[in-house]
């Protein structure tokens, strides 16, 4: 089979000067290709790389591909860009790995994703969506539950999280979330900061989905109001643990598994997902966000580590999502 890869690089993507110092950790590097293209290649595929943006869009009508292997994140700030290659792909016919365009569209989105899967009973934090100053000044924040979290609307890879992102008063909400809305010129959602433990669930397959692992985010050195920050990701090596499969107890991580579970096919993903959950105490798990798009560095990938701890390799991950695209398609695997 002939396999397309679709991609976004860092080196290939010329940020706005204007832009935050953190508008480029969404793309990928050089790294994951090879990975990715090696995988494909020992499978006795075909290969071609495809890349992003513009280039993509030439390389696509000049090159037969049977099937992309889509990981593109898109450009720009806009809710819907990681539905770009998809978008593509759809209009000309191309089966490809992945969720769909409508899908990538409303995940990306996090105060509507959040609006939908609370709507089917996921325990999600209280939230508030702040668009304009205007708005933000309106709002009394001395009501708001403390401490609160504020994030970009529409960004992904911890992009706009930082330590500074846990708000314990209405000061510093008027200071951090004036400058999210400034830096990266989209809404910015507030939310109600779950104290408990931070975990990540990774998701495969279609008809019968199934759980990669739970993995619990465990920080090397105590701190109060944990988050899995920017900082905290970039430094991973140093500032926190992995635990997978997390030793939160048969009956939570059974909690953990049916919520994933319930949000992937509520979202209508396809292939593979990752989902990040809070878990309170009492084993409550509250949805933070989903993404259809995970990232499969081979070293610093989230869903790349958690299958690692349980036993799979980078080929065997690769594998089962490129045998689960292949399958939903009708191909022979």
């Amino acid at each position: 089979m002939r396999i397309g890869l679709t991609y976004d690089l860092k080196a290939d993507v010329k940020p706005d000067c204007t832009c935050s110092d953190d508008a480029l950790e969404e793309y990928d590097s050089l790294e994951t290709i090879e990975a990715l293209e090696s995988v494909c290649k020992s499978n006795g595929h075909d290969v071609v790389r495809l890349g992003g943006g513009r280039a993509f869009l030439e390389k696509v009508l000049r090159e037969r591909v049977d099937l992309v292997f889509n990981i593109a994140e898109g450009r720009g700030t806009y809710r819907s860009r990681e539905a770009q290659v998809p978008s593509v792909l759809e209009m000309l016919n191309i089966p490809y790995c992945g969720s769909d365009p409508q899908c990538l569209a409303v995940s990306l989105d996090k105060p509507l994703t959040k609006s939908i899967l609370a709507s089917c009973g996921i325990a999600t934090p209280e939230w508030k969506v702040v668009s304009t100053v205007v708005e933000l000044e309106a709002i009394n924040w001395h009501d708001f539950p403390y401490p609160a979290f504020v994030k970009p609307a529409y960004e992904g890879s911890s992009k706009g999280i930082r330590f500074a992102s846990v708000i314990e008063n209405a000061d510093q909400m008027l200071c951090v979330v004036g400058n999210v809305l400034a830096d990266y010129k989209q809404p910015v959602i507030v939310e109600e900061f779950i104290t408990g433990e931070e975990v990540t669930v990774g998701v495969l397959g279609n008809e019968n989905p199934s759980i990669i692992g739970i993995m619990r985010v465990l920080p090397r050195k105590k701190k109060d109001h944990f988050i899995y920050s920017l900082e905290v990701k970039r430094d991973w090596e140093n500032m926190v643990e992995y635990e997978c499969p997390a030793k939160l107890g048969d009956a939570t991580n059974k909690r953990i598994s049916e919520a994933a579970l319930k949000v992937f096919n509520i979202l209508g993903c396809r292939d593979f997902s990752r989902v990040d959950f809070r878990v309170k105490q009492d084993g409550t798990p509250y949805f933070l966000e989903i993404n259809p798009l995970p990232g499969l560095n081979p070293k610093s990938g989230d869903i790349v580590i958690m299958s690692g701890k349980m036993g799979w390799t980078y080929k065997s991950l690769v594998s089962a999502i490129l045998a689960a695209a292949m399958k939903r398609y009708g191909f022979a695997s």
